[in-house]
């Protein structure tokens, strides 16, 4: 939804009705994931891809319909002889595009707060939605007409807003469970995860570029000015010059780590990683890393076991980190 606000913005100051379709479920193979989002104005301009150019004509003529009508619509799109030569999804999969006319409520996305926009898309009032979040944007805002309906969406909306996912869920009526008279896409607009990388050195400006083009917000962190430096490293959202307890312990404070962000330790110096470590090991982060060979890994072991942490503790750590590709250059390493 995000990406196609620009071109939203433009045509709503210029006056123009806008539709948008979603990508709400996928049988089979699908080209994109539920979320993939087009907006469609009055005069055909087409912003954003629900499935990379297979269904895309189709859905434009049902968006221009919507903007006509303003009535909501599930769309289908199946593989068969027919459908496959009128809309080329040649794929094999199935494709629930749910197009609507924009409103308010899509809009809420942009406050940049963690939140989840939670949309009838089948039941008795397609369109219908509410948005939900820790924040003020997130706050009693829209309704799908039933307030028990409302609460147990609101509840497991937040659920699925902590993990990042976007999905379809279905309920009773009055939020029912087992039961499918009603479903609801639950599409979740969380902060990108990220990635700490404690040490300046060669692989860490790979790590970092990689990073960035998968979605992390990333930050270098180093206790050494000489090497902890934006012009080494431009990729990087932020390079601190700290220790890596301390500048952990204030992002404990500020905003903590949860289970889709990562610590990577590429330091290869025992008074950096050993904090590196613990102090991460102190966080919800959902993967921790550390770099350097098995010896090397188990010397740190022994030193985190005399720093305090318990067995378990050192099981979180994945070391030698990340997969055994065979990577010999940084930028393999980084893959």
């Amino acid at each position: 939804m995000k990406e196609v606000l620009p071109d939203v913005d433009r045509w709503l100051a210029a006056g123009r009705k806008v539709a948008v379709g979603r990508v709400v479920g996928i049988e089979g193979s699908g080209p994109r994931d539920p979320g993939a989002t087009m907006a469609v104005n009055e005069d055909g301009e087409v912003a954003g891809s629900v499935s990379g150019g297979c269904v895309e004509g189709a859905v434009v003529a049902e968006a221009l319909d919507v903007i006509a009508t303003g009535t909501p619509r599930l769309c289908t799109f199946g593989y068969s002889d027919d459908e496959a030569f009128a809309v080329g999804l040649t794929c094999g999969g199935t494709v629930h595009v749910f197009i609507e006319p924009l409103d308010d409520l899509h809009l809420a996305v942009r406050s940049g707060e963690p939140v989840v926009l939670a949309t009838e898309v089948s039941g008795p009032h397609p369109g219908a939605k509410l948005v939900a979040g820790a924040g003020a944007v997130g706050q009693n805002h829209g309704t799908l007409h039933d307030p028990d309906l409302d609460r147990v969406v609101r509840r497991d909306a937040l659920a699925e807003l902590e993990q990042g996912f976007t999905v379809t869920r279905h309920y009773g009526l009055h939020g029912e469970a087992r039961q499918e008279d009603v479903s609801v896409f639950i599409e979740s607009f969380a902060p990108p995860p990220r990635m700490v990388i404690f040490g300046a050195v060669d692989f860490t400006a790979a790590l970092a570029r990689v990073a960035k083009v998968l979605g992390y917000h990333v930050t270098v962190c180093d206790a050494r000015p000489v090497f902890a430096t934006a012009r080494r490293f431009p990729m990087a959202d932020e390079v601190v010059v700290d220790w890596p307890d301390r500048h952990l312990a204030a992002v404990q404070a500020a905003n903590p780590l949860g289970p889709r962000d990562a610590v990577c330790v590429l330091t290869h110096d025992p008074k950096f990683d050993v904090p590196a470590i613990v102090g991460a090991l102190a966080t919800q982060v959902g993967y921790l890393g550390a770099m350097g060979s098995r010896r090397t890994h188990a010397e740190r072991t022994a030193r985190l076991v005399d720093a305090g942490v318990p067995l378990e503790g050192v099981t979180r750590v994945m070391a030698p980190i990340g997969l055994d590709l065979g990577a010999r250059t940084p930028e393999e390493t980084a893959v």
